[in-house]
């Protein structure tokens, strides 16, 4: 008889990127089934805005000035066949104008530079950004629309993986489109581990206190609007703002219980 005590021990890093792996691959291969000739028709006119985009980022770890500002490209663009949205690219499985199934890439993941942190924090290892790569599903409704996603790390930065839960909707007033959003952001221990722990290595270095995180469950908030001024040129903005749980929190290396990220961008539209 087949038992799971006979299988040998698999980790859950490992179990959830094979199963990332594979439902990847089944999204690329099920983007060309006949099962899904439902789909939307390929929008030939579809508009490719590109821009610059200025963010100020006010970070949660306890910096000598919490708040970077960067100069950043952006664009924005969808076909009903793939589609890019700032820093996240994808390509569509389903898309039959209710529900969405796609494969995505996106930047993630947060930035410490010890160089600008205070005290005897500036001994602690860099941390750095990487690159999610996962699943996305939404669903539209008359009253808005519900997204799930499920992403890991592929640059093995942390080697974590993240999971998220969001109501969408949009609201439209002539020129002006606005997309509020809410959900949840659930990171796992090892993303956890990466971003806000602290080894005894580094602690025996510095005088920080050692830190070892669990997963943890992130609230936030998004506001999003366009402006169209013409038929070429349109202004965006971005407002988020993310609650900091206990698991991040108690880390030596934060200091503040939010997160934030405001961006303000001008688009060409092609």
């Amino acid at each position: 008889m087949f038992t799971l005590a006979a299988l040998p021990h698999i980790s859950t890093r490992t179990m959830f990127n094979a199963l990332t792996t594979t439902a990847l691959l089944s999204v690329a291969s099920l983007s060309n089934a006949a099962i899904f000739n439902d789909n939307l028709p390929t929008d030939k006119d579809a508009v490719l805005s590109v821009g610059v985009n200025v963010m100020a980022v006010k970070s949660a770890y306890d910096l000598e000035d919490d708040t970077e500002v960067n100069v950043l490209p952006g664009a924005f663009y969808d076909n009903n066949r793939f589609y890019i949205r700032g820093a996240q690219a994808g390509v569509y499985a389903i898309n039959d104008g209710v529900n969405q199934l796609s494969a995505y890439a996106k930047l993630a993941g947060s930035e410490f530079d010890p160089d600008d942190a205070n005290g005897a924090l500036q001994g602690l290892d860099e941390r750095k950004s990487s690159a999610e790569a996962g699943l996305s599903y939404q669903r539209r409704t008359s009253v808005g629309g519900i997204r799930a996603q499920i992403g890991t790390d592929v640059l093995d930065r942390s080697g974590g993986n993240t999971a998220r839960l969001t109501y969408l909707a949009r609201i439209t007033k002539g020129k002006l489109t606005v997309y509020p959003s809410i959900g949840f952001e659930y990171h796992d221990a090892d993303y956890n581990e990466y971003y806000y722990g602290v080894s005894d290595e580094e602690s025996a270095e510095t005088g920080v206190d050692a830190y070892k995180s669990n997963s943890s469950v992130n609230p936030y908030i998004n506001i999003s609007a366009n402006y169209d001024f013409n038929d070429r040129w349109a202004g965006f903005a971005n407002q988020s703002v993310s609650y900091v749980p206990n698991e991040q929190y108690d880390s030596p290396m934060v200091d503040s219980r939010t997160e934030a990220a405001t961006t303000l961008g001008l688009l060409y539209k092609f």
